[in-house]
């Protein structure tokens, strides 16, 4: 590999935004082998004794050079989500244990260590602002949770650990799209598509075509999956689809594709490292970053809560069992047709269907709303942007101020794809951060943040008038989408310029999701709905009846729902904290035990739902799911304040948001955010009430 080569490498390349119309899989090894070599000099060269240990001297040259190495991998690390083929595959598992061996190695370097427990002790100290301070106390915590204080004959194991288990996430992760694309349903009697939507019917029509085959092809993937089990009379074709699904990468399709041992090796490694640390289960591990203070205090909110919803969910259950027996002949309702008589029940019960709303929902119209409530709440202006770009679907765009400086930029990239992960997610291309200039009087600029917004919604189906129509989505799928955003302003409008605690890095993760279900709630508001809606066929916006039908349904089951959460949390702190991975006891059992506590419907015990639980194995969530039901809690009461002033865009209380919650990222602790937001202790009943969950 020449200097040139390296100097033309895309990846090497931080003048601006990645260069995806360049890049190529062939770019990823040199790349980040050069970027690896770069990063172990420059830890040579800071942890000399003739390095000072300082700020400026030490912590921000090494934060610098880490940014690139960081950036580099994030953007191979995205496409390997976003454009799964064999190549991508290859390239990214080829540098994966290279990248996973240096932080490793990083984060047990009793050198570097040193040097920020100097700075944690120096006069200096005091004398940084509160949020390098933060950096500092991090960096000292996380070389604590990464080994550096174990004994030197532990490291290699420890280092070996890390090294695995970044290799078994993607693992699990790749198998599990590799087994949502290896099922498809043709279906070629087309009685068995009565009850289903024209459009659903149309894109399973083009996905048969696409396929050279005759009749309707149907996916495990979302937009074909759901409307599936939502609307098809056929209950053979629902059960079909259900079974697939919910035993995707199990003992009962390919074992080459079966995540069932990489579950009992994850469980393993975790508990091996924690004990390693110190630490009797990997939850205490977890826990330590968070806002949680202990597994006893996390069990015990959940368990509240689930005390709290159960006597709603099982008058849900009730309800759709009675409606079943009597309006549908179902005398026993199995797991396939739960979705099913769930949408018969909403529409016999506040007279719509979501299928009905869906058509007022069209791409452009959902935008242009979201962009309006952005640009209202706080005070900043968004336009369509020109990047490269990994996909044609995928759009661009840039948040100004009101006099035009640039905030940041963000990617949108909204349909699924057999070569793209499934669910929603935001990540970051490039965080904010204060950068030197070169330039000879030694300025300083600020680098804007860059963020990528992903989901997996329908694209769109046929044309109208020689036009293709416009996708549509469900209000669900606006929700999804607003809450992703929520998730892009948290990186995106933070004001700190230290890279470590700038937007969402340094933020607890218990308290990350409450920028992103605080968004949800502007997706009930009559004035953001009336806005961003347009008929697929008509234009006219959707009618003020249907909303307030929609409003009306807003708490349907929602007891039902928030049991389903709680079930899949305490799953995720008891798998990690009470389970033992080396003993005979296995995973299912235990899930068993927890439907048997917390759960009103129970699957079928063929049901291997652990196995594509990427969140808590492939994800991050690990010994953390509960966050969303804790920092629900949060965005509730957060919105709370809205409420009691009257006006959900009341500009006062949405610059506070921004400045206490959003601005701020990790620089301070979560709960003083909050309470500097809201002035007070968070309160679980703010999430009961907007659940619907109130004594009547």
């Amino acid at each position: 590999m020449t200097a040139q080569d390296l100097q033309d490498n895309p990846l090497l390349d931080f003048s601006g935004l990645p260069r995806f119309d360049a890049l190529s899989p062939a770019d990823v090894r040199p790349a980040i082998s050069e970027l690896l070599c770069r990063c172990r000099a420059l830890v040579e060269r800071l942890t000399s004794d003739e390095v000072a240990a300082t700020w400026r001297d030490f912590a921000e040259p090494l934060s610098d050079g880490f940014e690139q190495l960081s950036r580099a991998w994030g953007i191979v690390g995205h496409v390997h989500s976003v454009n799964d083929v064999p190549e991508w595959r290859d390239a990214y598992h080829e540098m994966l244990p290279e990248v996973s061996r240096f932080y490793a190695e990083v984060g047990q370097n009793l050198k570097l260590f040193a040097k920020y427990r100097a700075i944690a002790g120096s006069a200096e100290y005091a004398r940084l602002s509160a949020a390098q301070r933060r950096v500092v106390e991090h960096e000292v915590r996380d070389f604590r949770l990464a080994g550096a204080e174990l004994p030197e004959t532990d490291k290699p194991r420890f280092q070996a650990i890390s090294e695995e288990l970044a290799q078994l996430s993607a693992k699990f992760s790749e198998n599990l799209l590799d087994a949502t694309n290896a099922f498809a349903e043709l279906v070629t009697d087309e009685s068995e598509l009565a009850g289903l939507p024209a459009d659903a019917r149309q894109a399973a029509r083009e996905a048969a075509e696409q396929g050279g085959q005759s009749g309707w092809r149907f996916t495990l993937h979302m937009p074909s999956y759901l409307p599936v089990m939502q609307y098809a009379d056929s209950r053979r074709l629902r059960a079909a689809m259900y079974h697939a699904y919910v035993t995707r990468a199990a003992e009962f399709g390919p074992a080459e594709l079966d995540n069932t041992s990489l579950i009992r090796r994850i469980l393993e490694l975790r508990c091996e490292a924690a004990q390693l640390l110190g630490y009797t289960s990997f939850a205490e591990v977890s826990l330590v970053p968070k806002m949680a203070e202990s597994v006893p205090q996390v069990l015990a909110f959940l368990r509240d809560l689930a005390a709290r919803a159960r006597p709603f969910a099982e008058q849900d259950v009730a309800d759709l069992r009675i409606f079943a027996r009597h309006e549908l002949g179902l005398e026993t309702i199995e797991a396939w047709d739960v979705a099913y008589v769930s949408e018969k029940l909403l529409q016999a019960r506040y007279a719509f269907s979501e299928q009905e709303v869906k058509q007022y929902f069209t791409e452009n119209k959902v935008l242009a709303g979201l962009f309006s409530v952005i640009e209202e709440l706080f005070g900043v202006c968004l336009k369509p942007d020109h990047a490269p770009v990994w996909h044609e679907d995928v759009r661009f765009f840039r948040i100004e101020t009101p006099d035009g400086e640039l905030v940041g930029q963000f990617y949108l990239d909204l349909y699924a794809r057999d070569t793209k992960r499934g669910g929603a997610w935001m990540d970051e291309a490039i965080s904010r951060r204060r950068v030197r200039l070169d330039l000879v009087d030694g300025g300083e600029g600020i680098q804007k943040p860059v963020a990528y917004l992903n989901c997996n919604f329908s694209r769109p189906v046929g044309e109208k008038d020689g036009q293709p129509r416009p996708a549509t989505f469900t209000h669900d799928e606006v929700s999804t989408l607003f809450h992703e955003t929520g998730h892009g302003l948290h990186h995106l409008l933070t004001q700190v310029d230290e890279l470590g605690v700038a937007g969402i890095h340094g933020v607890e993760w218990d308290a990350v999701e409450l920028p992103s279900q605080f968004m949800e709630n502007y997706c009930w508001e009559w004035g953001v709905v009336q806005g961003m809606t347009g008929h697929i066929d008509t234009g006219e916006q959707l009618p003020r009846e249907l909303f307030d039908k929609m409003l009306a349904a807003r708490n349907f089951q929602s007891g039902m729902q928030m049991l389903r959460q709680i079930e899949f949390s305490l799953f995720d702190l008891l798998l990690h904290s009470e389970f033992d991975p080396a003993g005979e006891r296995s995973v299912l059992e235990l899930l068993d035990d927890v439907r048997h506590e917390v759960a009103v419907l129970v699957p079928p015990e063929w049901q291997r739902f652990p196995n594509s639980f990427s969140h808590i194995f492939a994800g991050g969530y690990g010994a953390g799911y509960y966050s969303y039901k804790w920092a629900e809690v949060l965005s509730a009461d957060c919105y709370g304040a809205f409420d009691e002033v009257g006006n959900p865009f009341d500009r006062n209380t949405g610059q506070r948001f921004l400045r206490e919650i959003l601005s701020v990222g990790g620089s301070r602790p979560a709960i003083d955010n909050f309470r500097a937001f809201r002035g007070r202790e968070p309160q679980v009943d703010a999430l009961l009430r907007h659940s619907g969950m109130v004594a009547a």
